[in-house]
């Protein structure tokens, strides 16, 4: 097999292992579209790859223009996949003019005034475009991670790739007047090796990004209480261990405020489990409201709560406390007889100095047990200290 056909079939095999990858990907995480996108945009890349060096029974010309299509489905798929993955809504008018541009002036420069430069030119200009349009669309993300600022850079080599490196090749090597020595030119040479890098690179940072995810839901699954939605106490702790450091570190004040559900049991074995689990969420659901994107809500026991709310002393605590139990008991919820009412009991702390989640829980918890304790459906206040050890001073003599 000579060396012109072992670069030729270069690209194809490995846009069709990588495509192969993405769509196994795909079927083990069918809640992420854009991985189905990423297998048909390296499949069909394949095809093009395949079509520019192997001839089809139409004709050279009209097999020039399916493979160049297939290059324009792959990189309208590329662009919108990465685009979605992080997030951003695809710009699907400017991905189909820059595309559609790009095929358009190719036809032009086929069928009507041939000319091999240009419509080089034209294709390499238009997918040039679509690198620009995907940088821009991850210019506001990209400090948002590694895979973000990896796949940003690459970006932008993708547009040096297509526009500087076609302008040198070409205006290095002359005008191309036919296919007769084109698959060996150094443009030809250069496209070949520089696409066979980027689409490794790209694809690596996007499998990268990929088992991110998986990592990242796996992680949400392990810390989140699947009833409420809310941390479970494993990640209310970590995330509550890490707001008191920045906090301490920042000197701003932190409370914490415990709930518990009055009279669940009674309630749960009156109407059953599944009302005691509307309940729950019901509780959770305005108690994160509340809380909202500044405080950290958690559920720490069967019908106990905490949030921790940075920038907040024991007065704005309370207020706190006080709206959600107001709120609560005045609601109804869904699935309990009319006229059920279901309430809760609040204890508030006030971190004092740098005082560790513990003892400050301890308080709260303290707090929350004198509002059980006086008649339920109240809010309490630890007025309290943190305990310090005892340091007798020296003795002095007179």
């Amino acid at each position: 097999m000579d060396t012109g056909l072992l670069i030729a079939l270069l690209n194809p095999t490995i846009a069709l292992a990588l495509g192969a990858a993405f769509l196994v990907l795909w079927f083990h995480q069918r809640h992420r579209p854009y991985l189905a996108v990423l297998a048909l945009s390296y499949c069909v890349s394949a095809l093009g790859f395949l079509f520019q060096y192997f001839t089809l029974p139409i004709g050279m010309a009209l097999t020039k223009l399916v493979s160049n299509t297939f290059f324009t489905i792959a990189g309208c798929c590329l662009s919108s996949a990465i685009v979605a993955r992080y997030g951003r809504k695809v710009p699907y008018a400017g991905i189909g003019v820059l595309a559609g541009g790009g095929l358009a002036s190719f036809c032009w420069f086929l069928f009507v005034e041939p000319d091999l430069t240009w419509r080089i030119l034209a294709m390499n200009f238009g997918f040039g475009g679509l690198s620009l349009l995907v940088a821009a669309e991850l210019r506001p993300v990209r400090d948002n991670g590694p895979t973000e600022k990896i796949l940003f850079v690459l970006s932008l080599l993708s547009v040096l790739n297509f526009f500087v490196r076609t302008l040198v090749v070409v205006i290095a090597h002359g005008p191309f007047t036919s296919y007769d020595g084109f698959y060996g030119s150094s443009y030809w040479t250069t496209a070949l090796l520089s696409h066979a890098l980027l689409s490794l690179l790209i694809a690596l940072c996007l499998f990268t990004a990929a088992a991110l995810d998986v990592m990242k839901a796996l992680k949400t699954e392990t810390h989140t209480d699947p009833l409420s939605g809310l941390l479970n106490r494993r990640g209310f702790e970590e995330r509550a261990i890490h707001l008191l450091q920045r906090c301490a570190a920042a000197k701003f004040p932190v409370a914490l405020v415990l709930a518990d559900l009055d009279h669940f049991k009674a309630l749960n074995d009156l109407h059953g489990h599944p009302a005691g689990d509307r309940v729950i969420a019901d509780f959770a659901a305005k108690l994160r409201s509340a809380a909202g994107a500044r405080g950290v809500a958690g559920r720490i026991g069967g019908e106990e709560f905490a949030v921790l709310l940075p920038w907040s002393d024991l007065a704005a605590a309370r207020l706190f406390a006080e709206a959600v139990r107001t709120l609560y008991s005045a609601g109804n919820v869904d699935g309990l007889p009319a006229g059920t009412k279901v309430t809760a009991s609040f204890g508030v702390a006030a971190r004092s100095g740098d005082e560790a989640l513990e003892p400050l829980t301890r308080r709260a918890d303290d707090a929350l047990y004198k509002a059980k304790k006086n008649g339920r459906d109240g809010v309490r206040l630890s007025y309290e200290r943190p305990e310090t050890a005892f340091v007798p001073e020296p003795f002095k003599t007179g």
